[in-house]
């Protein structure tokens, strides 16, 4: 039986139920739809190579925790339409802020060690986190309009991870762009040393 409303009594919460239509907040409506999800492990990257094309104005990339095989930074880059590689340009920026357990080193700063400026490296969502069994990373990644031919395609990102070994919580904030009118229409995520070791990384289509 179809709902236009939910009511406390008409579901089962243990289910599972599949959605479809418009969600409205606010009076914004979107539609958002899960396109793949990759697995990781012991993967040296994970891609996504296709499905990423016009028929979304929205992509987003969901990180379900992510745990490294080495003391790493989890990074991403771009492929445009025809290209050679995951070497798109990029300008970026990347604050960071962090918090111990007990309650020491509070801090929230912009950090310039891990930005680019036109540059083509894969850029860092994450500092280092460790290889503990409950050191992990969590967030979401989105990219804007990546096919359009007329405007660069804009980014933004929000990493939540785990280091044990300190032990702190640790949130990063990236945002920036791919230099380029050319269509993105592939992205790669990989560890700056060793393999994701585990997790997984969902990609949905939003209008």
């Amino acid at each position: 039986m179809a709902l236009s409303k939910i009511q406390p009594a008409s579901m089962d919460l243990t289910a599972n139920y599949a959605f479809t239509g418009t969600n409205s907040v606010a009076g914004i409506e979107y539609a958002e739809k899960k396109l793949a999800t990759q697995t990781a492990s012991s993967s040296s990257t994970l891609d996504f190579t296709s499905s990423i094309d016009s028929t979304y104005n929205i992509y987003k990339f969901r990180f379900v925790n992510i745990h490294s095989s080495a003391t790493a930074e989890l990074r991403f880059q771009g492929n445009a339409a025809g290209g050679s590689g995951f070497n798109e340009t990029m300008t970026t920026t990347y604050f960071v802020s962090r918090h111990d357990e007990n309650g020491s080193n509070g801090t929230l700063g912009y950090d310039t060690g891990n930005d680019q400026g036109n540059g083509t490296d894969f850029q860092r969502l994450a500092d280092n986190f460790g290889t503990d069994d409950d050191s992990s990373l969590c967030g979401e990644l989105f990219l804007f309009d990546p096919s359009s031919t007329t405007s660069v395609k804009h980014f933004f990102a929000i990493t939540q991870y785990y280091q044990s070994a300190i032990p702190r919580t640790n949130n990063t904030f990236v945002s920036g762009y791919f230099n380029t009118t050319t269509a993105i229409d592939e992205i790669q995520f990989k560890m700056s040393s060793g393999n994701i070791d585990s997790g997984t990384i969902e990609m949905y289509g939003i209008n």
